[in-house]
């Protein structure tokens, strides 16, 4: 018997046959819904809450799409005009909005912890995911890289990826990092300057390195992540000039890599300081798929923890 998840809040452990049946779902719901201009009916009856505390386009518009696309009713809170800026405490905002019976709450926090907390908290049978906490998790997004990978390599296992750019700041890269591992991937190379590196610690069995030259070398896809200058230091705010000379990802450096090798990039873009504008609108770059494919993902994510 298939045990149906009730939250998703991270993927580190997730089991690589759960995030298959994620990938897999996603797939059928594209073609159910004829890429977009077909309504499913599979929620009619749920009410889902985007609780985003911090800006998104990509994130809450991609939910908010999945959710109609499924026949879910969907409600976008204004943090501009929550009761939050009036001094209200989380946990009470949390038992407020479960009295309006809500069957999903969909949390994008600036600070770590905040999804789980609301787990903890929950009085009702509410679902949370996580569309992203602090430096910490943003599931949703590993697993529609991974789906974008999938769409072009046949498998994981044999796959080099880089991952180059702000990591240590980056929630992005470590549900990259634990999609990836557990689909299979031998070999994920971490790349950036030193300072926005994560620790040897946190990850034993990557590649850490701070030569972008050498950690591109052969790699089948390329992950470039934005600079995550809202939640870094002054001090750790890099030179955009000399960091696109050393960590920028233009023409000539994806040359290095593997031939077709993939190029994916979270958003949004900042063109010039992490990658040039010929290589996100290049021939190798997935991109656009990526944002393409957000809306089914996270269609399987709805249908997994709310489909009767």
């Amino acid at each position: 018997m298939t045990t149906r998840l009730r939250h998703l809040i991270s993927l580190r452990d997730v089991s690589g046959a759960v995030m298959t049946r994620f990938l897999d779902r996603a797939e059928q719901l594209r073609d159910a819904c004829a890429h977009g201009t077909r309504s499913l009916d599979l929620l009619r009856g749920r009410t889902v809450l985007n609780l985003f505390f911090e800006p998104s386009t990509r994130t809450r518009t991609s939910f908010e799409l999945a959710c109609h696309r499924l026949g879910a009713i969907v409600v976008n809170f204004d943090i501009n005009n929550a009761s939050t800026n009036k001094g209200e405490s989380l946990l009470d905002t949390l038992h407020t909005l479960e009295a309006m019976h809500l069957d999903a709450l969909i949390v994008r926090h600036r600070k770590t912890g905040t999804p789980e907390f609301m787990v903890r908290h929950a009085a009702s049978g509410v679902s949370v995911i996580n569309a992203g906490d602090g430096n910490h998790a943003h599931p949703t997004q590993g697993l529609l890289d991974a789906l974008t990978i999938r769409q072009h390599r046949a498998e994981f296992e044999p796959l080099t990826v880089t991952i180059c750019g702000d990591v240590q700041h980056s929630r992005v890269a470590r549900s990259d990092i634990h999609a990836l591992t557990g689909l299979g991937v031998q070999q994920i190379r971490l790349c950036g300057p030193g300072s926005l590196l994560p620790s040897a610690e946190e990850f034993p069995k990557l590649i850490l390195s701070e030569d972008f030259d050498a950690a591109i070398e052969g790699a089948d896809v390329v992950i470039m992540l934005r600079l995550q200058k809202e939640r870094m230091a002054a001090t750790l705010l890099p030179n955009e000039q000399a960091y696109f000379k050393h960590f920028g990802l233009d023409r000539a450096r994806l040359a290095r890599a593997a031939p077709g090798a993939l190029v994916l990039h979270p958003g949004p873009i900042n063109r010039g300081i992490e990658i040039a504008p010929d290589v996100a609108d290049g021939p190798q770059s997935r991109i656009l798929e990526q944002v393409a494919n957000s809306v089914f993902i996270r269609m399987a994510v709805l249908t997994e923890l709310l489909a009767r």
